[in-house]
């Protein structure tokens, strides 16, 4: 029995050498660590998927902070991407800092054949957006959005009971609401919100932060569909902590037969990501990254799902990454990471901007 036992272990170790040997880990650069999003990749478990080859980052006081506190050495961190790339050759990136910033990961890697993945929103304005889309196309790379609601189960049930199941009937209108009580009032770093609160640097404050979640997500639940028109009210309700840029903001977008309202705020008395999807015959009304409440009809009783999840590799921000560079996923242009989804999401937002500057209603050509 003891020989049979140690014959099977020798088998399976062999089968997980073997699958380690075909999928060997996606070597993955991180550009930038003045977002704090960074920790998502720096602190997750390792799932075998991808190895953090390299490390791009000026402020070596910021450098050196991270790296200790995730395990680290600073022998893999970088001044600059030509310095690394004398280096180690990555087969992707992820950009971790200003949003600004992404058009110049995009114009350095690109041209390698590098892939990369930028956190949401895709760029700072339109124009950077077209440029980077450019880019991405002329050299054939991957280039992603990263959301936290990408990974939600509640969002992809979601979509799963309206287009799958056509549990609602045709969508007629779409509630995001996201936020938190303000960069500032939640304690972010030092380096984050120098940035967050430019408009040069991210685009503008709230709106773009915050209003890009629900642009996202109404684009796939829309199925890539552009709104006919965008309207926006921004505001600044505290100018002492927020000189530079809006700290509220409603958009909305007209469809044909849909409308979204977008709720982003840096004024939400607690932290918040949730969504309402209203049909002809019912509604759906995720409250978190898990849970889902829907309701079948006015005297239908409610129901209620709990504990939702994703699987892998949709599950994980760098686990669809490692997915896409190897090949074994060709995103869709409508899914909530691919560029095209992201291009509508730019042009939303730089409507929106517009017509909160204007007054008016933007029309999208």
């Amino acid at each position: 029995m003891k020989r049979v036992f140690t014959f099977i272990l020798a088998i399976f170790s062999l089968t997980i050498m073997k699958a380690q040997e075909q999928n060997p880990p996606v070597k993955v650069a991180v550009i930038g660590l003045t977002h704090t999003h960074v920790h998502w990749i720096l602190g997750r478990e390792d799932r075998g998927d991808i190895e953090i080859v390299g490390i791009v980052e000026p402020n070596t006081d910021l450098a050196e902070r991270y790296t200790k506190q995730h395990g680290f050495s600073m022998d893999i961190v970088y001044p600059t991407m030509d310095a690394l790339m004398e280096i180690v050759k990555p087969q992707a990136v992820t950009a971790f800092g200003t949003i600004y910033d992404h058009l110049s990961v995009v114009e350095f890697f690109a041209p390698k054949g590098i892939h990369v993945m930028v956190e949401k929103p895709l760029a700072v304005s339109l124009d950077h957006a077209k440029k980077m889309q450019a880019l991405a196309q002329k050299h054939n790379i991957h280039l992603l959005t990263n959301y936290e609601t990408t990974w939600y189960g509640s969002t992809l049930k979601a979509y799963k009971m309206v287009h799958q199941d056509n549990m609602i009937g045709d969508i007629r209108k779409i509630v995001v609401h996201d936020g938190h009580p303000g960069p500032n009032e939640i304690g972010v770093n030092e380096e984050f919100l120098e940035w967050l609160t430019d408009p040069k640097l991210n685009g503008a404050g709230a709106l773009t932060d915050f209003g890009c979640y629900g642009a996202n997500l109404a684009t796939w639940l829309m199925k890539g569909e552009r709104p006919q028109s965008v309207f926006a009210m921004t505001a600044t309700n505290k100018p002492d902590i927020y000189p530079k840029v809006d700290d509220e903001a409603t958009i909305v977008l007209q469809y044909p037969k849909t409308q979204v309202i977008i709720q982003a705020s840096w004024n939400w008395p607690v932290s918040r990501k949730d969504m309402e999807v209203y049909g002809v015959t019912g509604q759906i009304i995720a409250d978190n990254g898990s849970t889902i409440r829907y309701q079948l009809g006015d005297n239908a009783q409610e129901q209620k799902l709990t504990d939702l999840k994703k699987e892998s590799p949709n599950d994980d921000p760098f686990t669809l990454l490692a997915a896409v560079v190897r090949g074994q996923i060709t995103p869709q242009d409508a899914d909530l990471s691919a560029l095209q989804n992201n291009m509508v999401v730019m042009e939303i937002l730089d409507a929106a901007m517009q017509s909160a500057k204007s007054g008016k209603v933007v029309k999208l050509k």
